[in-house]
């Protein structure tokens, strides 16, 4: 089921500078401070160009999803975009879905009730991007809409599978589509070892065969993807928690993604 990536990259407040003692009236100021003052005013031109470069990257691209099997890394990257392109924010609610913790226990069971749930959901919120409600200049989202099915062709019986498309059919027809799809790509020992780092209880039940299907799922729906400029990235290696070098990279590969298919394979 989705990703619920609960890592977040620290604000990182910036203190002010206090300037010169109130007693001080020299209008030179000495050597010491001035080499203060010029290493701060270096580091806060880095930070503004860092921010500005965010921001122009995908000036063309107003709504971007990233995407990716569970434990990729999708919401902690979302966040980071987000933050450094000054865009508004979609990420699932998986933590709000009633059924989930008792799918990953019996996954027959509940299966159609968990992927009806999330399909409902997500429905909802891009229907507000739709509407205008949310919708600032830029947004950045953790999920779209069309990788729901992926899920639903894995759990779900025969019969369970046809009742869940009439649904789905029935919802799609009013959702944004993407300027921009970021598609995460990790080993399944990776997401495991990810999936396992972050502590979700219930997911520790979740099947490593379950998650080589999904890997699959995701890589087979790619593969014939055109709906929009698709970015698909290695994030074996890559870093999105706390290290701003991994957003730059992937911010260069995005503002050159104009349309259709592109690959970025880091070497670190």
């Amino acid at each position: 089921m989705p990703d619920i990536d609960q890592h977040l990259a620290p604000a990182g407040d910036q203190n002010p500078d206090p300037g010169a003692p109130a007693g001080d009236q020299s209008t030179t100021p000495d050597r010491g401070a001035r080499g203060s003052r010029g290493s701060r005013a270096v580091a806060a031109g880095n930070k503004t160009a860092a921010d500005s470069a965010g921001k122009t990257a995908t000036a063309d691209k107003k709504y971007i999803v990233v995407e990716g099997p569970i434990g990729v890394g999708k919401t902690t990257l979302a966040r980071r975009l987000a933050a450094r392109m000054g865009a508004g924010l979609t990420l699932e609610q998986a933590a709000d879905n009633p059924f989930l913790e008792r799918f990953y226990k019996a996954p027959s069971q509940f299966a159609l009730q968990t992927q009806l749930f999330f399909l409902f959901q997500r429905v909802r919120q891009l229907k507000k991007l739709r509407q205008g409600d949310l919708f600032s200049p830029l947004r950045v989202a953790d999920f779209m809409l069309a990788k729901d099915p992926l899920f639903a062709r894995l759990t779900l019986d025969e019969d369970e599978l046809q009742l869940y498309e009439q649904v789905y059919r029935h919802l799609v027809t009013e959702v944004p589509r993407p300027d921009l799809v970021i598609y995460l790509q990790a080993p399944t020992d990776v997401l495991v070892a990810r999936i396992r780092k972050r502590g979700v209880l219930f997911e520790r039940s979740m099947e490593r065969g379950y998650l080589e299907d999904l890997v699959e799922a995701y890589a087979r729906y790619f593969l014939n993807y055109n709906a929009s400029a698709l970015l698909m990235v290695n994030a074996e290696t890559l870093n999105f928690v706390d290290d701003d070098a991994s957003i730059d990279m992937l911010l260069q590969q995005a503002e050159n993604a104009a349309s259709g298919r592109h690959y970025f394979n880091p070497v670190l």
